[in-house]
């Protein structure tokens, strides 16, 4: 069990860091820094890539720049790190006797990496399309999810038993139930505004509004929706830099914007509705974590704006995102009831 929740803890460590990579390579502009997969100009490293002429040879269109395939193999090398952990963390939990193991969730984590490291393929050979980045960002934070999850149910139940016993102090289960639903509500919500983060980055959007609160000086305005929104625009389009006129990148922002504000109150409500009906301290550290969490992504995305995107806060925006991700699935663990 030791050896177990140890490996889960390295996993989920490394899968924030990979998850914050992903982010530092879109924001630099690395995506393509390798135009092949898996390795780079056909070598394993950018170094042997820069030494060999017949390597950038094979792509004349895209000239090496080794600071950019460097940004992008440190990713691959940190994301093949994380296959490995969760194959061992799936062997170890498979292979076990005398205790109760749901197989089905280390397998289902590691189908999930496997989907994550197709997509990091497609990305790099579709040429950064917005809905395959966008959906590489949903599986590795789905993948840290999983492992979170994962992490937070060992240290008190058998390995995989993903059920948490129902709080007594609420004043009657249907509080907790309640509780447990607005807590749920709150992480779709926060889950869609994730996945609107995606759309924004993967189309170059985040400085179609670089005023705050109003956007391009309008509370409304003018915004093309019916382009912003495509998920297909078929193949052999290079979509580095983006391919959208700015109306279509105002609306994908100002739409991040709104799902940023009903997301917010979402998590408030949540969060005060367990600190103020819940007597188990656990309980309550838990919302009191996700409002600190809130606080700081809120208070990273609106000095993101007013400091014009700054790459160090950028790429913050990322992790706090994942941060909040972490925060509320810990309070929808501790508010989920017995069944």
């Amino acid at each position: 069990m030791r050896s177990l929740r140890l490996l889960v803890f390295a996993g989920l460590v490394l899968c924030f860091i990979v998850v914050v990579l992903g982010a530092y390579v879109r924001l630099t502009a690395a995506g393509l820094g390798c135009p092949d997969w898996p390795g780079c100009y056909g070598r394993a490293t950018p170094a042997a890539a820069a030494s060999s002429a017949a390597a950038q040879a094979a792509f004349p269109g895209k000239p090496l720049d080794v600071g950019k395939a460097w940004h992008e193999m440190i990713h691959r090398y940190a994301a093949g790190t994380l296959g490995l952990v969760v194959l061992l963390i799936t062997v170890l939990m498979s292979a076990s006797k005398g205790r109760t193991v749901w197989v089905g969730y280390p397998v289902l984590l590691l189908v999930t990496v496997l989907i994550q490291a197709v997509l990091g393929m497609l990305t790099v050979t579709w040429q950064l399309k917005p809905l395959i980045v966008t959906l590489h960002l949903i599986f590795g934070m789905t993948t840290l999810a999983l492992l979170w999850w994962l992490w937070l149910s060992l240290p008190r139940y058998s390995w995989g038993v993903l059920i948490q016993r129902a709080d007594r102090r609420w004043g009657g289960t249907s509080m907790l139930r309640f509780a447990h639903e607005l807590t749920l509500v709150a992480f779709a919500l926060l889950v869609v505004q994730i996945a609107l983060g995606g759309w924004t980055s993967s189309n170059y959007a985040a400085v179609a509004c670089p005023d705050f609160p109003t956007c391009q000086n309008a509370w409304v305005p003018h915004a093309d929706f019916r382009n912003a929104f495509v998920l297909w625009r078929g193949l052999g389009i290079n979509y580095e830099g983006g391919v959208l006129e700015n109306p279509a990148r105002v609306a994908i922002h100002f739409t991040h914007r709104l799902g940023a504000l009903i997301t917010t109150i979402a998590l408030l409500v949540a969060s005060l509705f367990v600190i103020i009906r819940s007597s188990s301290a656990s309980v309550r550290v838990r919302a009191y974590a996700v409002l600190a969490a809130l606080a700081l992504q809120v208070a990273i995305g609106i000095t993101m704006v007013k400091e014009a995107f700054p790459l160090p806060l950028a790429t913050a925006h990322t992790a706090g995102a994942a941060l909040l991700l972490l925060a509320t699935l810990a309070l929808l663990m501790r508010t989920s009831y017995a069944r």
